[in-house]
């Protein structure tokens, strides 16, 4: 029995060491989700401006809370050819999938989710691609552009070059 008890420590131990640092690693980064801005007000500012811009919109769908969405915000901020791209064909935003109500707990943003298609279902960070008119036009799972424990430039790179206006009027 004791033996028992202590296989399922260790393992347990194990499993949740990459969790723990993850989150370490979350706590020093730099917050990109502002919890000040309205979620569907911020997707709408955001389509005007892809309309006006001839561009699309890119969600960066989660929040602060998550080590993966600042691990994906630092990759691509910190490479500058695809900071150039995204800039050139899109309008990036992070919107976030849950504020602090007046009592200081967490509450979804029910509206904006349900504005973007609901993709909380795909896990977060998840991306949700908008045509200049708003329009949802792609979920994008971020696992599928992971490797190891960070993300893989080939992978963001073809995610985002799929999605540009470019590339989706030319295959209409």
């Amino acid at each position: 029995m004791k033996a028992k008890i202590f296989i399922t420590t260790i393992l347990t131990v194990l499993l949740t060491l990459p969790c723990i640092d993850l989150n370490a690693q979350a706590q020093q980064r730099k917050p990109v989700y502002d919890d000040s801005l309205d979620p569907l007000a911020q997707v709408e500012q955001a389509v005007v401006q892809a309309h006006n811009t001839g561009k699309f919109v890119i969600c960066q769908v989660g929040g602060n809370w998550c080590p993966w969405c600042l691990l994906f915000a630092d990759f691509i901020s910190q490479d500058e050819e695809i900071m150039n791209f995204i800039n050139e064909n899109f309008v990036y935003i992070h919107v976030n999938n849950q504020l602090k109500n007046a009592e200081g707990k967490n509450v979804p943003c029910t509206a904006a989710m349900a504005r973007l298609g609901n993709p909380g279902r795909f896990g977060y960070p998840v991306f949700v691609v908008l045509d200049s008119d708003g329009k949802v036009i792609h979920f994008q799972d971020s696992s599928y552009l992971e490797e190891g424990r960070g993300y893989n430039k080939t992978k963001v790179m073809r995610f985002f070059k799929n999605w540009t206006p470019a590339a989706v009027n030319a295959a209409k």
